[in-house]
Parts: C-alpha cells; structure tokens; sequence
C-alpha cells in the first residue's frame, strides 16, 4: 500500500478516535476565567480543585506542613518540651502559638489542605471510575482507515481468504488475552486495562489512607504505666501514669482488659567486647479479657507486644525497684515499699525519692514528713566507682541514701514528681561530723538515723519493674492494606502499558487478500512494534504471503521487529 498520501482530515479524526480513551486521565482544557455569578465561580473552582495539579500540589503542601510537626516540640506528644522551648524562646514562640505550630496536625490550616486533598482526591476519582467501566462494558473502537499512519504497522498478502483471516486474527488475540472482537474488514484488539485499575486502585488507597491516619489522630490513645514486680493494671484512665488521646476520644472507649506483672526477666553478655549489652528483656503477664475474663499467662518481649481486642501492649522500659523499711523512734513499721528508681545509664544506675507522708513521727513525738534521696548501683565497683554502676545486672548491689525531715509539700496542692524531692521546708540530717547524712547500704543493712529519729533498712529483696506502654490506635490495620494497595497500584500504572491492536483482511483489486496489522500505545514503546511484531510472525504462519506475480515463491515472513511506520503521528 501507498504511504505517500499524506491523508484527509477525516483520515486524521479517525486515527484519534482510535487512540482515545487509553487513559482515563481528565483531558487538560485551556484555562479560562468564568462567567460572571456564582455558579459559574463555583463550577470553575470545582474544576480547578479537581485537576490532577491541584491534587499534587496539595500533597506536596500536605508534605511541607508535616516538617514543623517533626521539629518543633508538639503539645500532644510532650507538653513538657513545650514549656521548656516556650522558656528558651520568648520571642519566638507566641508566633508560633499564632501560627498553631505547637499542635500542627490539629491546626486550622493543616485540616484546611487535608480536607481539600480528600475532597480533589474524591473528584478526580469519581468521573474516572465510571468512565473506565465504561471503557470495560464497551468494545475497542473500530479501525481506522488508514493504518499505515499508527506508530507500529506491517502488511503483506496472502491466498487465504479476508474471512479466513480475519477469524485466525480474531482467535490469536483471544488466546493473547486481548479483548478482541471482528469490526467490519477489521479486528479490533484491546490489552492492559490493569494499567488504568492500579492508577484508580492507587488514589482510591491514597483516600483509604487520608482516612485511617484522620481516625488514627482523632480516635487514638497512649498511655504509659510503670508495674513492680506484682502490680497489677487495669485499663482504666485512673491507672495510667501518663495518657495522651486523640480529640474525639471517649474514656469509654478503652478496650477493657486487666493483667499482672509476675515476673521480669532481663540478662546481659558478661564477657567479651559486648559485656554489658543486652540479651532478653522479657516480661512475663498474666492478662484477662473484659471483667470476668479467663486468665491467660504470656510473655511480653521488646518489638512483640501482646495485642488484646486493637489495643496493643508494648515492653518500653526497665529498671529496679529496692524494698526499702523505714521505722521511727519507737522501732513502728511506717513505710515499706518497693521504690522503683529510674535509670540514668545504660549499667542502669539509677536514682529516685523515698517520700514517707503519714504515720512517721520523730524522736519527740512531733509529726514529721521523710523524702530520702537514693541512688543505686546493681554493680557496686568499689573505692572510685561510687558515682556509677560497673554493670547493668545485680552482682553487687549498693543502695545510697540521703535522709531529709521535715514538710514535703505534697499539701499544698501543687503537683510534683514522685522522682523529685522539693527541699524548701526540709531540713537535713548531719552525721558525727557534721556533715550531710548519706550512707551506702548493702543488702540487708540499714541506716540509723541521727537522735533516735529511726531506721531506714535496705531489705535483701530486690524487685525489678517494667514500663509498658498501652497503645489503640483504630484505623492502622486500615493505613497497612492502604499503603500496600498504593504500592501495588502505582506499580501496575507504571509498567502495564495499555495498548490496541487492529487487523485488516480485504480482497484487492487483483483478487490477493491483502492483509495490515497496526498497534498503538499510549505512550512511545519498544514492547508495541516488538509484540506486533510477534503477533504478525504467528498470523503469517495461519496466513502464509501470496507468491508474487512473477515468481512461485512466498512472499517473505513480516519482519516480528516492526519499524515505526512513516508518516506516523508520534
């Protein structure tokens, strides 16, 4: 056939219409300012909010918003670390007190760009939905009438009849899994329609995602509570040593559930360049499910939480909790507990307060408040190593102590930390020397205190505690099968190439079937000659080349790498 024809316009409609619709992507118009009145304002925003470049660009603004959530200290996270930047800026931080920098994911602004993100997401979604089940409900479109002009193309001819062929070009492509069906002289072929399923499967999971993370922030809550050796918790607000909850958390809303700390488990390498170093830290619980639950014994490792109903129970910390006696004057029992101690090191070496409120009084008689300062060492090192543990398990372990009498102010109404010792109204007891009072305990040993005020024993029994960290957080289930969708469908969008092939089969004017085969893809790619190529190879065989006229030979095989062919519109 002739490729010198430059064609009609009608050539040109044709060849448009074949190759329209291998996308379901909204056709980009020129912009225009709209009429006047509201609905035309209202139509042109909709437009613009539902373009796929306002969509990215609200990602991208989305991203950008999220960098001062992850710099500047957040009053959902940690309070404390606001005060103290709010101390150490003056100047700074009533501008972003403005600005709602200190609650980011709360603030007005960064729900505007979220909500218009999900809005433009859903609008870009929903017309291009019903218009790829439409391209599935339908046919591919019929041939255009000149071939010669697509990207990929090949012809030649044959004794076979155009029926003939047009049937063996028909069950190639089906078996090729082409949606394919015979048009006039032609067959139509169709192929890769998953490229558009994973574009729409990836922004329907951007949308799923937008949502798990807004019920994730909204719904949410994290807790901390620190547990002896013995203790016992129930997931209740009043238990918890510190919470943090999303804005339209309920209290009701806590999975109910109850477990108790038997026993803590940590060992450490004691030889070698890794001494020291941490082996197991495992916690061993026995947890029951809502109030009259049946009682279960686990064990609760670092990284393997027990997970109960949604709720998720995380190992976080450790340390040492010594039993500590303290007595008055008369030899009376007014406090004894275990006093968990927090860690300032990795050998564990540890420090806290002992705070005796009610029940002590001093030598005289007079009702008197105790907070006894105390440092620990698990692995007293001797002379020289009196500041710090020498290893993290108890091989050697030494309790300090540092006696106060006196007002602790716990009345006055003020909280306070019960790791921390308010001294104002208390007063120190002196040794022989006139000294502080601070006296380094063993096991079993105790500390007398100055006039007959008392005793302060380090009991032999040492307990450990663990820190647990309570953790629902509903939609995350939902943000993992989002994330993999959009990986899966951005993997499909981006190498599934949809793509058409036609087949025509007509009798020329010298009686010889001649018969063209073309392919074009949405996009410029080696793999359409390549595979039209290959389908023209298998078609051949079904359809062998016409001698030509002045000779007995075949017609030779079309070459299976078709060469783009000319004149045709890239």
């Amino acid at each position: 056939m002739s490729k010198t024809d430059t064609g009609t316009g009608r050539d040109r409609d044709e060849l448009g219409a074949a190759g329209s619709r291998l996308s379901t992507a909204p056709q980009e118009e020129a912009v225009s300012l709209p009429g006047l009145g509201v609905i035309g304002w209202a139509r042109w925003f909709w437009r613009q909010l539902t373009s796929m470049r306002v969509a990215l660009l609200l990602l991208l603004l989305l991203s950008l918003g999220a960098i001062p959530g992850s710099l500047i200290p957040q009053t959902g996270a940690d309070a404390t670390k606001v005060e103290d930047f709010r101390a150490a800026h003056r100047t700074l931080a009533p501008v972003y007190d403005k600005l709602g920098l200190f609650h980011v994911y709360s603030s007005v602004w960064f729900s505007a760009i979220y909500i218009l993100l999900f809005v433009s997401l859903i609008g870009c979604i929903i017309p291009r939905t019903w218009q790829f089940v439409g391209q599935l409900r339908g046919r591919p479109p019929g041939a255009p009438r000149r071939l010669d002009r697509l990207p990929a193309y090949t012809t030649w001819t044959t004794t076979a009849d155009p029926e003939q062929v047009r049937a063996a070009a028909l069950g190639l492509l089906k078996k090729r899994r082409f949606r394919a069906h015979a048009a006039g002289d032609a067959v139509a072929a169709e192929k890769g329609y998953l490229r558009e399923l994973g574009n729409l499967v990836f922004h329907i999971a951007l949308i799923v995602l937008l949502i798990a993370f807004a019920s994730g922030q909204l719904f949410k809550s994290d807790g901390t509570k620190l547990m002896v050796e013995g203790d016992g918790f129930s997931n209740a607000l009043p238990m918890y040593d510190d919470f943090k909850s999303g804005s339209l958390f309920e209290p009701d809303d806590l999975v109910p559930f109850s477990f108790d700390l038997e026993d803590f488990k940590g060992t450490y390498e004691l030889t070698g360049p890794n001494r020291g170093t941490p082996r197991t830290f495992q916690a061993k619980i026995r947890y029951s499910k809502g109030a009259y639950g049946k009682q279960t014994t686990t064990t609760v490792k670092v990284n393997e939480p027990l997970e109960i109903d949604g709720s998720k129970v995380y190992l976080v910390s450790h340390g040492y909790a010594p039993v500590i006696t303290v007595r008055d004057g008369t030899g009376k029992v007014v406090y004894r507990d275990a006093v968990p101690l927090l860690p300032l090191d990795g050998n564990v070496t540890s420090q806290g307060v002992v705070k005796v409120m009610d029940g002590y009084r001093d030598a005289k008689g007079k009702k008197e408040q105790l907070g006894i300062k105390a440092f620990f060492l698990p692995t007293y090192g001797g002379a020289g190593m009196e500041i710090a543990s020498a290893f993290p398990a108890l091989l050697n372990p030494v309790l300090n102590l540092e006696p106060y009498h006196g007002d602790l102010g716990v009345d006055s109404g003020l909280p306070q930390s019960v790791y921390q010792l308010d001294k104002t109204h208390m007063k120190d007891y002196k040794d022989a020397k006139g000294a502080q009072l601070r006296v380094n305990l063993k096991p079993g040993e105790s500390m007398k205190l100055p006039n007959g005020a008392g005793t302060v024993t380090f009991e032999k029994d040492v307990k450990e505690w663990a820190g647990f960290e309570i953790v629902q957080e509903p939609g995350g289930g939902w943000a993992l099968g989002g994330a993999l969708a959009a990986i899966l469908g951005l993997a499909g969008s981006l190498f599934i190439q949809r793509r058409r092939v036609w087949v025509r089969a007509v009798r020329g004017d010298d009686g010889v079937t001649v018969v063209e085969m073309a392919g074009l893809g949405r996009s410029e790619s080696a793999k359409v000659p390549e595979e039209l190529g290959e389908l023209a190879g298998h078609l051949y065989d079904r359809a062998p080349g016409a001698p030509e006229p002045d000779d007995e030979h075949p017609a030779p095989t079309p070459d299976r790498h078709v060469v783009p062919a000319e004149g045709a519109e890239k």
